[in-house]
C-alpha cells in the first residue's frame, strides 16, 4: 500500500521491449534503500524492483499494466514519481493508494495562479462517478484533492512544494497521466451495484 506522498523523482535510463510487456531502468537516489523484490510505485503504478545497483533499479511491466497505464509512453530521460510501500510504523500523510491504476487521463490545461498551479485533466467517463469535489485522487501516484468536477474533466490545485518535488513541473497539455480513484468510493460503488442486482432477482 502507498499513500501518494512522493518520496523522490527518478529518471528513466533505459526502456526495453520484451516478448510481452517491457522492462524499465530508473536512475534514483532511492536505489540504495531498495532490496530485490521490494514494491515501489512508479508514476502511481506498483512495480517490483529487481536488479538493483549503481544508483538505479529495473522493473518489469506486465502486458496488462502496459495496457492500462501510461508507462509504455515513457522515454529515456522521462521524469517519474517514486514512492516505496508504506512501512507498518510509517506516517500516513495522503490517502490509501494501491498502485493499481484505474485508467489513463490527459492533461488539458495548466494555469499558474500566483504561487500555485491549477491542472485540468480529462478522464474516461467511467471514472467520473468515483471523482468527487474535495475528494482524493492519485494522479501519477500523487495524492491530490479534487478542486472541481465537470462533465469529462476535473481540476486539481498544486501547492508549490508538490510542484517542485514531483514530475508535475515537467508536464504540459496533452501529456498522459495515470489515475487511481479513491478505493473507498470504488467499494461503495460496488456495494450499490450488487444491491441493485439483488433487488432485480
Amino acid at each position: 500500500m502507498f499513500t501518494g506522498i512522493i518520496e523522490s523523482v527518478g529518471t528513466v535510463a533505459e526502456k526495453a521491449l520484451l516478448a510481452s510487456g517491457l522492462r524499465i531502468c530508473i536512475d534514483t537516489g532511492l536505489a540504495t534503500e531498495l532490496r530485490d523484490g521490494e514494491s515501489i510505485a512508479v508514476n502511481g503504478v506498483c512495480l517490483t524492483a529487481v536488479s538493483i545497483g549503481q544508483g538505479r533499479f529495473e522493473a518489469d511491466v506486465s502486458p496488462e499494466t502496459v495496457r492500462v497505464t501510461s508507462l509504455a509512453g515513457l522515454d529515456t530521460g522521462s521524469i517519474v514519481n517514486l514512492e516505496r510501500a508504506l512501512a507498518a510504523d510509517g506516517r500516513f500523510g495522503g490517502h490509501v493508494v494501491q498502485g493499481h491504476v484505474d485508467d489513463v487521463g490527459a492533461v488539458t490545461e495548466i494555469t499558474r495562479e500566483v504561487d500555485f498551479w491549477r491542472i485540468k485533466i480529462r478522464c474516461p467517463v467511467a471514472l467520473l462517478p468515483y471523482i468527487v469535489h474535495k475528494g482524493a485522487i492519485a494522479v501519477d501516484g500523487i495524492s491530490l484533492t479534487v478542486a472541481k468536477v465537470e462533465q469529462s474533466e476535473f481540476d486539481v490545485q498544486i501547492v508549490p512544494f508538490t510542484w517542485d518535488h514531483t514530475n508535475l513541473n515537467s508536464r504540459s497539455s496533452g501529456d498522459q497521466v495515470n489515475l487511481e480513484c479513491d478505493i473507498i468510493g470504488k467499494y461503495v460503488g460496488r456495494i450499490l451495484e450488487c444491491s441493485s442486482l439483488d433487488e432485480d432477482v
